[in-house]
Formats: structure tokens, sequence, C-alpha cells
């Protein structure tokens, strides 16, 4: 077997190991997209719109 034909083995199989790894991550990185990033930019506007009031209301 030559280097390259053993650099070719060794990357299937690095690529067959690897593909359920990729899989979970894509799943995490839609549920932050879709679940996460929109419940902490509600918070984010809740503590902002909150923070504006108290503000408003020392002066």
């Amino acid at each position: 077997m030559t280097d390259h034909e053993l650099l070719l083995a060794i990357s299937d199989i690095l690529d067959k190991k690897l593909k359920p790894v990729n899989d979970r991550l894509k799943k995490i990185e839609v549920t932050q997209e879709n679940n996460i990033l929109p419940r902490l930019q509600n918070i984010e506007a809740c503590y902002t719109s909150t923070f504006k009031r108290y503000e408003t209301g020392i002066e």
C-alpha cells in the first residue's frame, strides 16, 4: 500500500467516525439559532425596556 492510499484510507475512516459528531453539532447549532437566541433576545429586550423606564423614572 502506498503512502497516498494509506492516507486516503485514514481519511475515509476519520470521515466515518466524525460523521455522527458533525450531525450532532449541526443539531446543536440549529437549536441555538431557533430556540436559544430568540429567547435571549426577548430577555434582552425586556431588560432594556425596564432599564429605560427606571432611568426616566429616576429623573
